[in-house]
């Protein structure tokens, strides 16, 4: 989450792609142990499903160091037999319902949760349903293995992470005139690209493969010699090995109930709300729970179950941070700032202007986004030469970052694990020679999409791109901490102020910022289902074929589903609405400063720009010096960032979905772990399925039929007043 990137199986990442997704590991393995216990027959199913919790990890033939010792006696499919017509079809069906909820996460606030463990676990339900349903009528099928479920599981997060990182929400939605009327200059025609269906389909094809040939001659060099450990990939093997043990599956089937009751329940609670949005700032998204004047400066709680279950889903450290960023600056800074108005900013400009109140807002914002986004990028950068130094003087592994090496259960697997992972190879002509045509595809026909970005623009950066994509994965591995969005910012900054501002620059660096994050996150992304794939005996060949076909589908459903939107909600992309979009602004205005310059900002607001970057380092030095006990407590200025231009509302829901686990967890800690996960995704899910049918009734000019707000008592009683003299 947060930042932290694109890690492979399961690396939607949010708020920009940095990273606390270490801490959400912990938590996931914890989720994960769970699948692998024995039960008490004879109790009632509560019991059992504390008894399951609650023996987690115990270790025995279920342990996770020793899991080959349980599927010992099956055969493991081969490459072909993983790549099942069932397989994408349901991977097609759950690609578009996580492209939706992505999509909608990305344009309200751009914090999205790893939904990974979600893709794995309907992916199990949905294919076990399909075989028992065949097995009753009589119809034989294949039976459903760990690789087939590996497949699914990356097959769904290679598509549904398109809509993430092809930009809808930041880069892409940041050319158009929507956005560009809402920054500061360069508005002029050149700098203008307005979205359309097919070129955006065409644009993703021809960028988003680039980064899946880029590192596959390394596969083993980075898994086998290297041993990285990929956290997330780590845990989702772990997940889909548990689920096809007796017990784990036993267990998959409650979670999937759980799922399924907050599913439906979410999905209904956003058909109830919808009544009730008639007008402008009307329903429940609008209710003042903390006061009218806390509604003003954008504290109340929306009832938001999406929000709700991302706050169950992130750690507690990102949704106490985000909360602290709203107090710092809607509870302080701006209300101290608005009143320099007419000294720092022209009294006549409107709060929204980002030649005024807005461009604090905005600007301090992105500050501590680089600041905290450059200081990451040197560390894992640091770590990443590190550990190659390492491994050059001593030949082994990279242990030391966490992946045992020493008993013989793990010898065993790893015996077992290396011979599938080199049995299938990926023959290197495939990998240099895909790489080679697809450069040369994308070379000559993304300037003609965008015309400021040159050929030679995207030549040096294919050149330049297998060498920080070899640095991304390596320190995905080490940290699972994907810094694709800052590699993104540099190509901002470097193509735009090379194209020029008067040659189109603001539109060639937001293109070059896609070409560069499509690189760099896709080949992260493979390295992570690689990862994946050794620790299920999942073939490397279908592992690849799966991302292939994966990033095929989200190249189609995630600029539908983005269409759907644009088309739906004619005020996406306006601050203060349903979908805000946040980071296409601030996408935007980075383009604009790299090609223009600070001259445009309000004053002293480059002054506190300055101080919140270095304060954003200062912080993260601090979290890096002091011990794990004290840093755990120190905010994340990542974080913090994301309600200073949006506000804290939706930080008051991810804090009541902390309270609802915390608490949980006080009750019955086993349950809590094993199904929290699945609650969340549920409320997540229902809430986003539902943008489904409401942009569906808004294509058709459906209109809700009660507007429900709320007014101070004195303007109630005008309106009273003006309602009795004009029935």
């Amino acid at each position: 989450m947060v930042d932290g990137g694109d890690s492979g199986n399961g690396a939607i990442k949010n708020m920009e792609e940095q990273g606390v997704e270490v801490e959400m590991m912990e938590k996931r393995r914890s989720t994960t142990t769970t699948r692998r216990r024995n039960n008490n027959n004879d109790a009632n199913e509560e019991e059992e499903e504390e008894a399951e919790a609650a023996s987690a990890g115990e270790g025995g033939v279920n342990d996770p160091m020793s899991i080959e010792k349980v599927f010992e006696g099956k055969t493991v499919p081969t490459w072909r037999e993983q790549l099942t017509f069932r397989a994408f079809v349901v991977s097609f069906f759950l690609s578009a319902m996580f492209s939706v909820i992505v999509m909608k996460l990305n344009l309200t606030t751009g914090i999205i949760p790893s939904l990974n463990v979600s893709a794995g676990l309907l992916g199990f339900f949905f294919v076990k349903t399909w075989t028992k349903l065949l097995e009753n009528v009589g119809l034989f099928t294949h039976p459903f293995t760990r690789q087939e479920n590996t497949v699914i599981q990356t097959c769904v997060v290679a598509s549904y992470g398109i809509a993430f990182s092809g930009g809808f929400g930041s880069y892409l939605f940041a050319m158009s005139g929507t956005i560009a009327n809402r920054s500061l200059e360069q508005n002029n025609a050149q700098n203008i690209k307005d979205p359309k269906l097919g070129w955006m389909i065409g644009f993703l094809f021809v960028v988003s493969f680039l980064g899946l040939f880029s590192l596959v001659p390394l596969r083993k060099i980075m898994i086998i010699d290297y041993k990285l450990i990929y956290p997330s990939g780590t845990a989702t093997a772990y997940l889909i090995n548990g689920f096809h043990t007796p017990e784990g599956a036993k267990l998959a089937k409650k979670q999937v109930k759980m799922l399924g009751k907050f599913f439906v329940g979410s999905f209904l609670w956003g058909f109830f709300q919808w009544f009730y949005t008639a007008g402008d700032d009307c329903g429940f998204a609008a209710f003042p729970s903390l006061g009218l004047k806390a509604y003003a400066n954008k504290f109340f709680f929306d009832f938001s179950a999406t929000y709700v279950g991302v706050g169950m889903i992130c750690p507690y450290l990102v949704n106490i941070s985000v909360l602290l960023g709203g107090i710092l600056s809607w509870g302080v800074m701006w209300p101290l700032i608005g009143k320099k108005k007419g000294d720092w900013y022209s009294a006549d400009l409107p709060d929204s202007s980002l030649h005024g109140l807005q461009g604090y807002r905005v600007f301090i914002g992105i500050a501590l986004i680089l600041g905290d986004g450059l200081y990451n990028f040197v560390k894992v950068l640091g770590r990443t030469i590190k550990g190659i130094a390492t491994q050059v003087r001593s030949k082994g592994s990279v242990a030391e970052y966490g992946e045992p090496t020493a008993t013989s259960a793990v010898s065993f697997d790893d015996k077992r694990r290396t011979e599938v992972f080199m049995k299938d190879q990926i023959p290197k002509t495939v990998a240099f020679g895909g790489y080679v045509v697809v450069a040369i595809v994308s070379i000559i026909t993304v300037p003609h999409i965008f015309h400021p970005l040159k050929w030679y623009h995207i030549l040096v950066a294919y050149l330049i791109a297998p060498v920080l994509a070899f640095c991304n994965a390596y320190g995905c591995g080490l940290t699972d901490w994907s810094l694709a969005s800052t590699y993104g910012k540099l190509a901002i900054f470097t193509i735009g102020a090379w194209a020029g501002a008067s040659h189109g620059g603001v539109i060639a660096g937001l293109a070059a910022c896609g070409v560069m994050m499509s690189i760099v996150s896709t080949a992260s992304d493979l390295m992570q289902d690689f990862k994946t794939g050794y620790l299920t005996l999942a073939s490397p060949r279908s592992m690849f074929i799966s991302q292939v076909i994966g990033t095929a589908m989200g190249c189609v459903i995630a600029p539908c589903v983005f269409w759907l939107f644009y088309k739906a909600f004619s005020e996406l992309g306006t601050p203060g609405t349903d979908y805000p979009a946040p980071y296409a602004l601030v996408y935007r205005n980075m383009a604009i400063l790299g090609v223009e310059g600070f001259g445009s900002l309000p004053k002293n607001c480059l002054t506190l720009c300055y101080v919140f970057f270095v304060a954003a380092i200062a912080v993260n030095l601090v979290r890096d010096l002091v011990p794990k006990k004290v840093s755990k407590y120190i905010p994340l200025p990542m974080a913090m960032a994301i309600p200073f231009y949006i506000g804290s509302y939706f930080a008051i829901d991810m804090c009541v979905g902390s309270l609802i686990l915390f608490v949980w967890e006080r009750i019955n800690k086993a349950k809590a772990d094993a199904f929290g996960p699945a609650m969340a995704s549920g409320l997540i899910c229902g809430d986003g399925i539902w943008t489904l049918p409401q942009s569906v009734l808004a294509l058709a000019k459906v209109k809700p039929p009660i507007c429900m707000k709320f007014l101070s008592m004195g303007t109630n009683d005008l309106v009273d007043r003006y309602l009795a003299q004009n029935p």
